[in-house]
């Protein structure tokens, strides 16, 4: 009797409706919080995505690895190990061998023979003579010390901040990307039961996404290194102060689709051309031309392919917009943005063209 009494009884916890003021006082708190995780996070904002990124590349490696290393931990471990020692470590004594060229580079403008070209150049030319006489005239040499004093000063405080914070970053990224390794399953499904898409979305969002790091990170990182190396061995076959510094200047920019090496080449062929050296300088604009920045053509539909299902005017945009946002960062993180929205406009498209199709069961 009790028990037919209990089940006729209703439902309190099933029947009962949330007032909708309440879901929008939740919705509310739930975004200011967030919003202020994201305030705590954005200092560390670089070492995050370079966390991921490493993860993501090293995915396959670290498989290898965990096959070999059953203990997740002794496993995760040995793998930050090795990638600081293939990564972080070349990358220092390359900053070193960047530093020394750039005080080459300095030597080689402060050079004799350098400032006897730059001389004459301006004196065969009266009126940039006279434009840099008027220039200097309106100029007070007590004022500009000070002033160059201030900015040194400025200038070194910000390099010791500068190093800190690089060191801070890379220490955190290492920390996170040791969890990232050896968490990696609970990390995925904590994302999968938290974003609001079916199963099957959720696979293809996490296998675009990781399309779009790849794409980015390699790809453009392989591609650039090619232009770089090329545009090199011009600098050096042609003379060019500091061609190592130059060149690396040359991977960075051209991490920039269609006109990023053409920024380091170009001004380079302007500077020979300016020093009297007017045949190096129309064979560095042509190797320039025809092989550094055609060579992006060639290579990116081999290294990429289809992996990063964007048109390449999007993809020149995204790198811009995302740099212009996050900094360093938004190189990687421009393209994924995008190709996480075009997803998911893809879901939604996919969604309403079943419901119009179909609507007594809305997909």
């Amino acid at each position: 009797m009790s028990s037919t009494l209990s089940n006729n009884q209703p439902n309190t916890a099933s029947t009962y409706e949330e007032p909708p003021w309440k879901r929008i006082a939740l919705f509310l708190l739930t975004l200011a919080v967030l919003v202020v995780v994201a305030l705590l996070l954005q200092p560390f904002f670089t070492a995050i995505v370079g966390a991921i990124v490493l993860a993501v590349i090293a995915q396959r490696p670290y498989n290898w690895l965990a096959s070999k290393v059953t203990h997740p931990t002794t496993c995760a471990a040995v793998a930050v190990v090795l990638v600081a020692l293939a990564v972080i470590v070349p990358s220092f004594f390359l900053a070193q061998s960047l530093g020394r060229q750039a005080l080459s580079a300095v030597g080689a403008m402060r050079n004799p023979d350098t400032q006897h070209k730059v001389t004459d150049f301006i004196a065969d030319r009266p009126a940039l003579a006279d434009t840099i006489q008027t220039v200097s005239a309106s100029i007070d040499p007590g004022h500009v010390a000070q002033t160059a004093a201030s900015a040194i000063g400025t200038r070194l405080a910000g390099i010791l901040r500068n190093s800190f914070r690089f060191v801070t970053q890379i220490v955190v990224m290492l920390f996170l990307l040791f969890f990232l390794f050896r968490d990696r399953d609970l990390a995925l499904s904590s994302l999968r039961a938290i974003l609001p898409l079916h199963e099957r979305e959720t696979d293809e969002l996490f296998v675009r996404t990781g399309d779009a790091i790849y794409a980015t990170a390699l790809g453009r990182l392989a591609i650039a290194c090619v232009q770089g190396l090329l545009a090199g061995l011009a600098f050096w076959a042609l003379g060019v102060p500091a061609p190592m510094l130059w060149a690396f200047t040359t991977v960075a920019l051209a991490m920039i689709p269609a006109f990023g090496s053409f920024l380091v080449w170009a001004p380079i062929a302007i500077f020979l051309g300016l020093s009297g050296h007017w045949g190096k300088a129309v064979l560095l604009a042509v190797w320039g031309g025809l092989v550094v920045s055609t060579i992006d053509n060639i290579l990116y539909p081999i290294l990429v392919g289809t992996r990063l299902r964007t048109h390449t005017a999007i993809i020149l945009l995204s790198i811009l917009g995302g740099i212009a946002l996050f900094g360093v960062s938004g190189i990687i993180l421009g393209p994924v943005v995008f190709t996480i929205a075009a997803t998911l406009l893809e879901f939604w498209h996919t969604r309403t063209s079943a419901a119009t199709l179909n609507p007594q069961n809305p997909a």
